[in-house]
């Protein structure tokens, strides 16, 4: 068989750069994950899968009342009708919306294990079951009158609501949470009471300032209680430009044990907080003696959170404690505000008063939709009740052409001037309906439905009469979760945190001795007591590794840490291993690259100013605060110059005033201490000027005393020079060879 070349080209291949099919892809995504998945609706509050929960339970008719179906027969109808993501997926936003410490008010009921406070996860869909509460009632009423648009879904088999028309403030009621491309939303939960208020001040007045909305909504309501203790003005400021943040602490209480003792009991923590990583980390404050003033904790929970905290003595000071506690550990937490939601597709972050002012226009156009829907049952229904009481007033002519015509549909129309609709009505009427008790209902509905279609289209054509019909649905709602009521009653109070002077956390250490080792190779430990640091002590190392350095220290010192790189690291000597085998590794504590030296480890001086010196002779003088790092990423402190390393730091003895400096080249230069400058970061200023070679030592001194040195050897003799006239020079010098006798290694100490 002959090979054939000319080969026809494939079907609906496009020849487009790859940066620009893959930027098209990547916006559709996003668009997609915005949209569709991460963000809520500004008019119901809810995400796709929610919505799509609710509905798929509402169409399996589990209303409050109703019996409980499994979880899974409720993720199965949602997977495959409308929301074909993953069951897992549906599980879990269904598990979410059951839960009372995670919505303020949960809008499905859950029947067996849907997990709890501490952290423990909801049992298999199997297990479960669920049917709707009252709010998702309320959510999705009006459902059924043609109040929102409906649209296919995805398979083009069924349709869904776009969004749920209810007058439930769900957005601010539950709140929301959600990571998009490039934007997320954090809304926590309000008190429906609260929000109901304000929506009627502002349904009242619509230029309402932000400052008199506040009256109404005094800040967040978390499902776990919890006291609030943002001050007001920022408050305020995140609900005016729909971002923010809020501090949520524990709410605690001390409980008298008698003759003087007492222990902390902390009744609620803060929402989103897992009880059982909570103890965890409170278990670890005690186990590693972090907070001195803490003896013990107990989690005594039951149905009632209670967790026991027990001080160290009776003369602790418990706000200290406490506020220890909210430093160290989740009993305090900042709650992020992020009110960025869909406005009918856009996303978009939006004030407090503006995101309400959406949501009321909406619930204005469902009143609306929903008052036409009904408008127009009434008038259907009017037509057929005219043409029942036309068939009254003539039944006895009804019946004969009924009983004596072969088309009396069509007589009864030519006949008494009836519509095609009225006409089938009479035809379909029962026998007993002939009576005449049935005639006076029939006026009494007609009058009925007249008056209430005339009241129909005032509202509709009334903006007045719709903010009055709004305002008393609002109301009426209030009555269910009022403040006063055990669904509508704040959980979370709203307080200023109390005035109590912070003691740093290093001063609650209980101060212990320390001798810290550091080989060579960077292995560090923290030895118990002061050992001695002679170089015949039996200290172990791994094998071919040394001691590089040995100082002692105390529990409640820092631990200062200079790198090669000018970067500089502090470390918590009571976070140091212990004394036992070689140590750990100090680049598993810090993030220094293991090609970077370690030049110096000594403890922190907070009354010591440093001289750093690189290797190329530049150098300045920095802070003792200026040195200190938070983070394991540590602090850059001196930038050197490409080719130079940081090479010495010296601490500044009380009363120094000049400054001794020798090269590889065994040039020495004294200059005065005050041609130095300060610097908080920088490459520093010429020391000493080289041909050859670079900085071989340094050391700040008193000018007057003159230079003394070791001169090495078991006996520890020493050598001084007093008069330093000859050496001295203005900074940046190149110095003269140093006095007889000085070491030949160029060292100041040997």
């Amino acid at each position: 068989m002959a090979e054939t070349t000319d080969l026809p080209p494939a079907d609906n291949i496009l020849d487009t750069p790859f940066d620009g099919a893959l930027s098209d892809r990547y916006l559709v995504y996003a668009l997609s994950t915005i949209t569709a998945r991460s963000l809520p609706d500004l008019r119901d509050g809810l995400k796709p899968v929610h919505r799509r929960i609710l509905w798929g339970m509402r169409l399996l008719r589990l209303e409050p009342g109703a019996a409980f179906k499994k979880s899974a027969r409720v993720v199965g109808d949602v997977m495959g009708k409308y929301h074909p993501h993953g069951d897992q997926s549906i599980y879990d936003a269904l598990v979410r919306l059951s839960q009372d410490f995670a919505l303020r008010y949960p809008l499905i009921d859950g029947q067996g294990n849907f997990g709890n406070i501490d952290g423990d996860n909801a049992a298999a869909m199997r297990y479960t079951e669920a049917r709707l509460t009252d709010a998702a009632q309320l959510l999705m009423a009006g459902l059924d009158e043609e109040s929102v648009a409906f649209r296919a879904t995805y398979n083009g088999e069924e349709e869904e609501p776009e969004v749920f028309p209810g007058i439930f403030p769900n957005l601010l009621a539950n709140g929301a949470s959600g990571i998009a491309v490039g934007m997320a939303t954090s809304i926590p939960p309000h008190n429906v009471a609260e929000v109901i208020a304000a929506a009627t001040a502002l349904l009242a007045d619509p230029e309402l300032s932000d400052a008199a909305l506040l009256e109404h909504i005094k800040g967040p309501d978390f499902p776990t209680g919890g006291i609030c203790v943002e001050p007001a003005a920022s408050i305020a400021e995140a609900y005016r430009t729909g971002r923010g943040s809020f501090r949520l602490r524990a709410r605690w209480r001390i409980e008298d044990l008698g003759r003087g003792t007492w222990t902390i009991i902390v009744e609620e923590i803060p929402w989103g907080v897992s009880k059982g990583k909570l103890i965890e980390a409170l278990a670890e404050i005690v186990g590693e003696k972090k907070l001195a003033i803490l003896a013990d904790i107990d989690d005594q929970s039951d149905a009632q959170l209670r967790i026991v905290i027990e001080p160290r003595s009776r003369n602790v000071d418990p706000e200290l404690l406490m506020e220890s506690l909210f430093r160290m550990t989740d009993l305090e937490v900042r709650i992020p505000l992020n009110m960025n939601v869909l406005d009918h597709g856009k996303p978009g972050v939006l004030s407090l008063r503006v995101l309400l002012g959406k949501w009321l226009v909406h619930q204005r156009e469902v009143l609306l939709a929903r008052s036409r829907y009904r408008l127009q049952k009434i008038e259907s229904r009017l037509e057929i009740l005219a043409g029942f009481l036309k068939a009254y007033l003539n039944l006895d002519e009804v019946i004969r052409i009924i009983r004596e015509t072969d088309e009396p549909k069509a007589e009864l129309i030519a006949a008494f001037d009836l519509s095609d609709v009225q006409a089938e009505a009479i035809l379909n009427m029962r026998l007993r309906s002939l009576r005449k008790l049935e005639e006076l209902e029939i006026s009494r509905e007609n009058a009925a439905l007249n008056a209430e279609a005339a009241g129909l289209r005032g509202l509709i054509a009334s903006p007045a009469e719709q903010t009055a019909r709004l305002a008393s649905d609002l109301a009426g709602l209030r009555k269910t979760y009022g403040a006063e009521t055990r669904l509508g009653k704040r959980r979370t109070t709203i307080a200023a945190a109390p005035a109590v002077r912070v003691v740093p956390l290093e001063a609650m250490i209980d101060k212990e001795p320390l001798t810290i080792i550091a080989s060579a190779k960077g292995w560090i430990r923290a030895m118990k007591g002061h050992q001695g640091l002679a170089a015949g002590d039996a200290i172990k190392f791994k094998e071919g590794d040394e001691a590089a350095f040995a100082f002692h220290a105390y529990t409640t010192d820092r631990i200062m840490v200079a790198a090669a790189d000018g970067r500089f690291f502090t470390l918590a000597p009571d976070k140091l291993p212990g004394g036992r085998g070689f140590g750990e590794p100090l680049r598993l504590m810090i993030d220094m690259a293991d090609s970077v030296a370690i030049v110096q480890i000594a403890v922190w001086n907070p009354a010591a100013k440093l001289l750093l010196a690189a290797s190329d002779g530049r150098g300045f003088i920095v802070e003792p605060g200026d040195i200190l790092a938070e983070t394991r990423k540590g602090r850059q402190v001196m930038v050197p110059r490409a080719g130079a390393v940081l090479k010495l730091v010296r601490p500044l003895g009380p009363g120094d005033d000049a400054v001794a400096v020798i090269g590889d080249n065994r040039k020495l230069l004294v200059f005065m201490l005050d041609e130095v400058p300060v610097m908080a970061r920088g490459q520093g200023v010429t020391l000493q000027r080289y041909k050859d070679g670079g900085l071989g030592d340094l050391r700040t001194l008193k000018f007057a005393d003159g230079l003394i040195w070791a001169m090495g050897g078991a006996g520890g003799r020493t050598r001084s020079e007093g008069d330093l006239t000859f050496w001295k020079g203005p900074r940046g010098s190149a110095g003269r060879l140093p006095p007889t006798g000085f070491p030949r290694s160029g060292k100041f100490d040997t």
